[in-house]
């Protein structure tokens, strides 16, 4: 037997040559590079391993006794597996051929699901064709008559490589039989113990078959770390799944000015993430050190091989650190703004140019361009979709209204319920908590359609209202460098047309030991100064809508709150569960892509630190949200608008909801696919819960919601409003809300990000000046006269910030090409079952429905909010997509 460290890599191609001479038909498997070739392999003439434990019946014959045993069938089976990507080159890899030409790859045993079996059934599992990365494997059981139904398998991996196990197939007397894995199965020395797959067939708890209650239970231990014997730092082959704080984003130990407050507690509540077992640094015990390499997950929830080899996201998450040092190194001034406009249309015109042996051609192909061998690359953006339509409506006001409600967060704009907008804060500490929006201000913008008090009653006004968030940091943030920051108010009044319109936008900053409070109210101009000062209070408002959106409505909301729910169902609920295998497609990747946004994205001096207002109290604003406003109940898209006075309950009116604004694109089409969801997850849960004695007595299920609950959410495991599971309708509005957030909530405030926010002026994600009538000097005031438009240039992000946001936003916006739709494909366990197979097809005929819907929509120009001259159609719902950058698609999960 050869083992790793008895051979050496060229010892390892010295024995594979010699066995390529003794068995030349199995010579292509011997070759450690030849993975590639498709092979149709006899087996060798070798003895092979076939374990039959056989239980034998007694008969009574003229008085003897007689042992009988038995009869046997020959069952083969089929393994379809993925090695990692480049494993196939490594120094193992003639080691691992040598197991193919011994015909012991895998080590495969049959479980039975019989409540009285005891025997045990196991086979040598052979590479019978390769095609990289993809790999088919053979074995051939004899199986005692009484056998039972096959249950589970047990799978040892016998390379000195991990494989990425997709499923198996029995071919048994009474039909074939699939497991499907979809699962690393780490190499015999390094996890000697048999992995468990079980069949598609989903069962509770209570309703498992004895012999696979053992085995049950064990993965779940597994899972849960019971069974691990070592301490410290997770490994990449584990597959342990626990909960910690946000205490990794910060790095003290290398640099003073990257420590962070631990995010999760009394202090600062948060979901909690994945643990990772990492040391505590030296500097601040209550951090964990970020010292080099991946942040573990869970092996599962890694991109599959295919993912992870043509899914760009992985591997620029992982890169974005070095990638952006090389952008800035070739921009003339990293810090300085941009000189004119026509500069940042050359962004999409003419690009930058880039020294070729930057090597990002492979990591950033939309938006590298190469111009040859002797030349220079060209970084050259993609024309955003905003832009290609109409390059200037970003300028508009309507545009401004249009895109709280059709653009990139419609997630904020609410009904104002009372009058005059007054804060909640201490006055004491903040200043005068009465806004400056006054009546006349109101009345005169309206021009005399109606009163306030009309307006009111009639449900016209809305705001974006960022004025007691945003206060309490605005001190903070102004201390940082390059960056400013105001609270705000935006008013909207709602025209006849379902159209917003602007009213007002209220700038404040709190008091502070050198001065009072100060706030003043823009409106829109009627003449040159008025109308500039407008758009830079637009600027301001719009920068305070882009960082909610990005911090909160996507951040935190979906890829943060759901990371709990991932944990939580791994290891409360087995594989075999069918509410696991419910949610199991919309958590797919999401530890994986939140663990690199932990590495570059919103850790201290991350992209969001570097680009966006709040800096470094980034993460620490999305706490403070976090606990004064999250409810899971609110989460669902009803009770979301509701919520926010955007509907109310009306059993008349379709989908039970009346919308206070009848053209609302995010809520007319989502309210679509919410029914369907539900719908969906209806039927699914009442055929496997036919009665609610069912949920309440199904421990795996109270255990999953009851750990959200109390260590996941653990912040709020005493707020009066988390739903309990005691009824059918209980356990269908959970799931059917955390299937909304993965897939419809993040696709609408995801893959709009670089069609809205690829032109920066239309979304800037930082302002860097002062309004220039807020305490202004002599010189402040003569460049506001003398050159309004370089003050708004001054006042956007630099043109450091804005390059490294826009790649960024292009990374984010882009589906992969083997991107997993909702409704489009059936998981393994549905189709297995003829009822639940039904239900989803009448699910994926739900969603061409509103496939259609979209498209109709679109090109209804009496809907302002999403068609007419140049106006960006609203298709951020539709359910498919292309891969790429497409403004549309609903994957079922978080996936980037």
């Amino acid at each position: 037997m050869f083992c790793r460290e008895s051979l050496s890599s060229l010892q390892t191609l010295s024995v594979a040559k010699s066995l390529s001479s003794l068995f030349p038909k199995q010579s292509a498997l011997i070759n450690p590079i030849s993975t590639g070739r498709r092979n149709n392999l006899p087996r060798p003439n070798l003895r092979r391993r076939c374990k039959v434990t056989t239980s034998r019946s007694n008969i009574e014959q003229e008085g003897n006794i007689v042992k009988e045993p038995i009869q046997k069938i020959k069952v083969k089976g089929y393994i379809t597996a993925q090695e990692e990507f480049l494993e196939g080159i490594t120094w193992s890899r003639g080691l691992d051929d040598i197991a193919d030409i011994r015909g012991r790859s895998l080590l495969v045993e049959l479980i039975s699901a019989k409540s009285d079996q005891r025997i045990t059934v196991e086979d040598y599992a052979q590479r019978v064709w390769a095609e990289a990365p993809d790999e088919k494997y053979e074995c051939e059981f004899e199986m005692p008559e009484d056998f039972g139904p096959v249950g589970a398998i047990k799978v040892q991996n016998q390379y000195h490589r991990q494989l990425f196990l997709q499923g198996m197939e029995l071919e048994l007397p009474g039909g074939s039989v699939t497991f499907t894995c979809e699962s690393w199965v780490a190499p015999k020395n390094v996890d000697p113990t048999k992995r468990i797959f079980f069949s598609n067939q989903s069962y509770l708890p209570s309703e498992t078959p004895e012999p696979l209650k053992k085995y049950r239970k064990e993965e779940l231990e597994t899972l849960q770390g019971k069974n691990r014997e070592q301490v410290g730092e997770f490994t990449k082959f584990e597959r342990i799944y626990d909960y910690d704080v946000y205490n990794d984003v910060g790095d003290p130990d290398n640099d003073p000015e990257l420590a962070r407050p631990v995010i999760g507690g009394l202090q600062h509540p948060y979901p909690r993430r994945c643990k990772t077992g990492r040391k505590p640094c030296e500097t601040d015990p209550s951090s964990e050190q970020r010292y080099g390499g991946e942040f573990y997950v869970p092996r599962d929830e890694e991109f599959s091989t295919a993912k992870g080899t043509s899914f760009t996201g992985k591997a620029v998450l992982a890169a974005l650190p070095s990638v952006f040092p090389q952008i800035e190194s070739v921009l003339l001034d990293p810090q300085s703004p941009f000189p004119h406009f026509k500069a940042i249309q050359n962004l999409f015109e003419e690009g930058i140019q880039l020294p070729k042996d930057a090597g990002l051609l492979p990591l950033l192909p939309r938006i590298i361009k190469a111009l040859g061998e002797a030349q220079d690359d060209i970084l050259q953006f993609e024309a955003p979709v905003l832009i290609n339509r109409d390059r200037f409506s970003w300028l508009r006001d309507d545009e401004f209204a249009r895109q709280t409600l059709a653009g990139l967060n419609p997630y904020s704009i609410q009904l104002v319920e009372e009058w005059p907008l007054k804060s909640k804060l201490d006055p004491a500490v903040y200043g005068d908590p009465t806004s400056l929006i006054t009546w006349e201000i109101v009345e005169k913008e309206v021009k005399g359609n109606m009163t306030v008090d009309e307006a009111l009653k009639n449900k016209r006004l809305f705001v974006l209202d960022y004025h007691d968030l945003l206060l309490p940091y605005v001190n903070k943030v102004r201390e940082l460098d390059n960056t400013t920051l105001y609270a705000s108010r935006t008013l909207f009044f709602l025209s006849d047309d379902s159209t917003l319109r602007p009213v007002a936008i209220e700038l404040t900053c709190p008091p502070n030991v050198n001065k009072p409070q100060w706030k003043q109210v823009f409106t829109p101009g009627y003449d040159a100064t008025s109308c500039w000062l407008w758009n830079l209070a637009k600027t301001h408002a719009i920068s305070h809508d882009a960082g909610y959106h990005q911090l909160i409505s996507h951040w935190l909301r979906t890829h943060c709150c759901t990371e709990p729910y991932i944990i939580a169902a791994n290891r409360q609920l087995s594989a075999m569960h069918p509410i696991y295998r419910l949610l199991h497609p919309h958590f797919r990747y999401t530890m994986e892509i939140n663990a690199r946004a932990r590495q570059s994205l919103v850790n201290a001096g991350g992209i969001i630190e570097t680009c966006f207002w709040p800096g470094k109290y980034s993460l620490e604003l999305s706490s403070a949200v976090y606990g004064k406003l999250w409810r899971f109940d609110k989460e669902g898209l009803p009770a979301d608008l509701i919520g926010r006075g955007l509907a109310v309950e009306d059993e008349t009116a379709e989908h039970g909801l009346r919308l206070r604004i009848p053209d609302y694109p995010f809520a007319n089409d989502g309210l679509i696919l919410w029914d369907a969801l539900k719908e969906w997850v209806t039927d699914y849960v009442k055929h496997y819960y036919p009665d609610d004695g069912l949920i309440t007595s199904d421990d795996e299920l109270q255990g999953w919601w009851h750990e959200v609950r109390t260590i996941g959410h653990g912040d709020k495991k005493d707020e009066p409003w988390w739903p309990v599971l005691k009824t059918q309708d209980d356990l269908i509005g959970v799931v059917t809300t955390i299937a909304w957030v993965t897939s419809g909530h993040h696709a609408a405030v995801n893959f709009g990000q670089y069609g809205y926010g690829g032109y920066f002026p239309n979304r800037p994600t930082t302002t860097r000046r002062r309004m220039p009538v807020e305490d202004p000097t002599d010189e402040d005031l003569k460049e506001f006269y003398e050159s309004p438009e370089i003050v708004l240039l001054k006042t956007y992000p630099s043109q450091k910030q804005a390059t490294l946001v826009m790649v960024t936003l292009d990374l984010l916006s882009t589906h992969s090409p083997d991107e997993e739709y909702i409704g489009q494909q059936p998981e393994a366990s549905w189709a297995n079952d003829p009822v639940i197979n039904a239900a989803f097809e009448k699910f994926k005929g739900k969603l061409q429905y509103l496939e259609g819907v979209i498209d109709e929509r679109n090109v209804n120009v009496t809907l302002k909010n999403r068609a007419g001259a140049g106006v960006v159609k609203y298709e951020l719902l539709k359910p498919l997509s292309d891969h790429g950058v497409t403004g549309m698609g609903v994957p079922y999960s978080i996936s980037i």
